[in-house]
């Protein structure tokens, strides 16, 4: 049964922070129909984490779960395997069958412990896509003009550039469109990339016969570099099920221009809790420091508890604080390699002008990890990943993992 709340309530509820809604106004009109609407989020398990950034999609999802609707969570495990080209300046590499089943096994648990248990239907569109005949593919591209897919910008500006397009990239809008058909989607979800392929499930569903879902889109959460969509293959992200203490002091490493974005989509607040803090930080009535603390307290609490919020806070000070580690430090991307040369290391970070200076920093115990001293000249990169590593008193540097190749 669909929500009691008066359709412009449920609205104001479900619209909040949202990038874009269309068509305009035609949400309210769905609601006030008073049926469970059919929800789709389509994700493809092309990763092995889900990042707070993938959350804010969730998040809305179980919004309309809340207000009694059906979640329709398509798991693109055939359309992982196409490769989204949204937001790429090159092909994506294809991912075969193997992989993309390793990837659904360590999403899916993760992915319905953000969701409701009721309200919850889970699809594999490989249940539709991989039976489809040459004639059924034939039949779905005559239903799209090349003209119609080139509206799509990052094919465009490719073109634009002589930069390669594959046909495969072509067929994956209509592919995801065919999801929107076969599970008859009132409304989809998704990031503000994917606002073409959700377009797309409107026209396909309308030449299907079916009345075209309403398209809504969340805004893209900046990664811990302040500057990048966060991403797991740029190393910039934070896992929803990263232990609190990692997960605060993640939080507390982004710089505070990202502070307003974070509090709204990797904290879950209001709109207007947002504009508060944003006005406060404005005119200086809050203090950034105390600010980010807020924040990273708020997004422990989101995904573990409030206790555990305020014993990764205190951890942080045991750690940081009282060793001299300040609160914000610039990042460093370590290699892939299962160990790292410090000498080497350090040089490339900035923290030395020489290997040779490193290695009498080394010998000296003016090298120090979390605070404590360094002698070895090799270190592993597991132990290094996540780490703060100081030399002298002022010069830090938070090491983080080697982007995914």
């Amino acid at each position: 049964m669909a929500s009691q709340l008066p359709p412009n309530e449920q609205l104001a509820y479900l619209s909040d922070g949202i990038d874009v809604l269309l068509p305009e106004g035609e949400l309210l009109d769905l609601l006030g129909e008073g049926r469970p609407l059919r929800v789709k989020l389509g994700v493809d398990p092309t990763a092995p984490d889900v990042t707070l950034g993938w959350a804010v999609v969730f998040r809305l999802l179980r919004r309309f779960q809340e207000m009694g609707h059906v979640a329709v969570l398509i798991i693109g495990d055939f359309t992982a395997q196409v490769g989204d080209p949204s937001a790429r300046s090159e092909t994506r590499r294809r991912l075969d069958t193997r992989q993309v089943d390793g990837y659904v096994s360590s999403l899916i648990d993760t992915i319905k412990s953000l969701l409701l248990d009721e309200n919850l239907e889970v699809r594999y569109n490989s249940e539709w896509l991989s039976t489809m005949t040459m004639t059924e593919v034939l039949e779905l591209t005559s239903k799209f003009t090349v003209s119609r897919i080139m509206d799509r910008d990052d094919f465009s500006k490719r073109w634009e550039a002589s930069q390669p397009i594959s046909m495969i990239e072509f067929m994956y809008p209509l592919l995801q469109a065919t999801d929107s058909v076969a599970v008859e989607a009132d409304i989809e979800l998704g990031g503000s990339d994917q606002l073409f392929n959700l377009l797309v499930g409107r026209d396909l569903q309308e030449r299907s016969g079916q009345r075209p879902q309403l398209v809504m889109t969340v805004p893209l959460l900046v990664g811990t570099d302040g500057e990048k969509k966060m991403s797991q293959s740029l190393g910039n992200y934070v896992s929803v099920m990263d232990p609190p203490e990692e997960m605060f002091g993640k939080t507390m490493s982004i710089p505070d221009t990202a502070m307003e974005s974070w509090f709204q989509l990797a904290a879950g607040w209001t709109s207007a809790r947002v504009t508060d803090i944003s006005a406060g930080l404005g005119d200086g009535s809050l203090h950034p420091g105390t600010t980010k603390r807020l924040l990273s307290r708020e997004v422990v609490a989101l995904y573990h508890s409030e206790a555990e919020a305020v014993a990764a806070e205190a951890a942080f000070d045991r750690i940081f604080r009282e060793r001299g580690i300040p609160d914000a430090v610039p990042q460093h991307e370590l290699d892939h390699t299962e160990s790292q040369a410090l000498p080497a290391l350090l040089t490339a970070a900035g923290l030395v002008t020489s290997r040779s200076e490193a290695r009498r920093m080394l010998r000296q115990g003016a090298v120090r990890l979390n605070g404590e001293k360094v002698l070895d000249e090799v270190v592993s990169t597991e132990l290094l990943s996540g780490a703060v590593l100081q030399v002298g008193k002022r010069r830090f540097v938070r090491l983080v993992p080697p982007a995914a190749s």
